[in-house]
This record gives structure tokens, sequence and C-alpha cells, in this order.
């Protein structure tokens, strides 16, 4: 069965525009872990940015205590996080790049160029009974150096086949390379998840791609919420403001 978890940063995201420096605020991006929880995802993800700029500190620490299902910590291999990380005790870490002008993570780990930082990283996660995920590109020098790492995970990024869905034959393109690199991971024992980009419009192609464990979809889940929740959001808000009088 592949299986879901869902990113909730953007929950994190729409609470820091409002809220940002304080220590409370809405939406709470642990409520939001534990409906998609309680609607059938098998995990969650969220990813503690070095700037900090959604998810929290404090929110990693919430996710931990109450979520149930599988909490995937996406972070930088920085000291600091990783301390965060180790004390933490997510079941899974997808280590990811990160430069501070991105609005989102936009390209995979060089884990060639990193390779033995990374390793050093992987053991010390893995000593404390935490699994490693590296977010590559499905190019075969990166996932060569994903196993040689030791690495339990790779997390192939979709991105250049999301971004480029109405292009026929690049779409094609990229999802032949997606192929391609989670038949070779699996050759060489690496499990294989997937995400960025992926949204409703996309799923059906991309499973297409063997081997897969699971996917990582954050925005177009939340962003979908936004519609289909809102109605009740707003007659919630009405049975609120009905006793007011003149």
């Amino acid at each position: 069965m592949l299986k879901l978890g869902v990113n909730i940063d953007h929950v994190a995201t729409l609470r820091e525009a409002r809220y940002h420096g304080l220590n409370h605020g809405e939406p709470s991006p642990l409520s939001a872990a534990l409906l998609c929880e309680s609607s059938g995802a098998h995990g969650i993800t969220a990813h503690l940015r070095e700037d900090r700029r959604h998810i929290q500190d404090q929110d990693m620490w919430q996710l931990r205590k109450r979520v149930k299902t599988r909490l995937n910590m996406e972070m930088a291999n920085t000291p600091e996080i990783l301390a965060i990380a180790l004390q933490v005790k997510p079941e899974i870490v997808c280590l990811v790049p990160e430069r501070r002008q991105e609005v989102t993570t936009e390209g995979g780990l060089n884990a060639v160029a990193q390779r033995a930082g990374l390793k050093v990283t992987r053991q010390r996660l893995n000593d404390a009974g935490i699994e490693v995920s590296l977010f590559i590109t499905p190019d075969l020098e990166q996932i060569e150096a994903a196993a040689q790492i030791g690495s339990q995970f790779i997390e192939l990024h979709t991105g250049a086949f999301a971004e480029n869905f109405d292009a026929i034959s690049v779409r094609e393109k990229e999802l032949n390379r997606l192929i391609v690199g989670a038949r070779a991971a699996h050759s060489l024992g690496l499990k294989v998840n997937a995400g960025h980009g992926l949204n409703y419009e996309n799923l059906a192609t991309v499973l297409a791609v063997p081997h897969l464990v699971e996917l990582n979809i954050g925005h177009s889940i939340i962003s979908r919420a936004v519609t289909t929740g809102l109605a009740v959001a707003v007659k919630d808000m009405l049975v609120l403001m009905a006793p007011y009088a003149e």
C-alpha cells in the first residue's frame, strides 16, 4: 500500500504571517496534523528550517508528543538542527538542502559533494534509532551516493516532473527519470519516497513510478482544504456571531 505523508509546513506559514515571534496563534500545525491522521494519513512531515520561517521548535515537540503514525522531520544538515532532531527523535529524518532566499525547498541535496558529512550525520541519527532519507533528484550518481552514505530511504524530488506537467514531452522525460531512478535505488537496497509539487492533477501519472513507499504532499492538500473546509468554517463563525444584538 502506498502511504501518504502530509506536510503541514504551510499551516505554520499561515500562522506565522500573523503571529510570528509569539508563542501562540492560529491555525495550529498540531491540530492540522491530528486531523490529517484521523482522516487516514500515514504520517506527518514538518520542516524545521534554520530561519524558523514556519515550523517552530515548540511545534516539533508538540508533534512528537501527539503524532501516533510516523513523524518525518525535514532538516538541513547543520549542527543546531541535528541536535534538536536527536532530542525530538522523529521516526525518520529527511535531509534536505536549504537556502534562505528560496520560498520552499527548490532542489535536491547534492549527496555526491557532501558524502562525508552526510555519512557522519546519518550514522548519528541511526545510532539514535532514527531512520534517514535523503531528498535528491532522480540522477544515478546521487542515488549511488545515497547508498554509499548508508541512508535507509531516498525521497525523489518530483519538482521537475510537476513543473513541466503541461509540456507532455518534458513530462514524459522527467517521469522516465523518476522511473529509472526508483528502479536503481531499489536495486541498491534503498527504500523510495517521492515528493515536491505533487497535486490532485498530476498524482495519477506519477503512480507509474515503481517501488514507491510513501508520497509526501503538503501545499496541494493544504490549498484544497481552504475551499473544501471553508463552508464549515464560515457557518461556525456565523453561529458565534448570531447572539450579537445592536
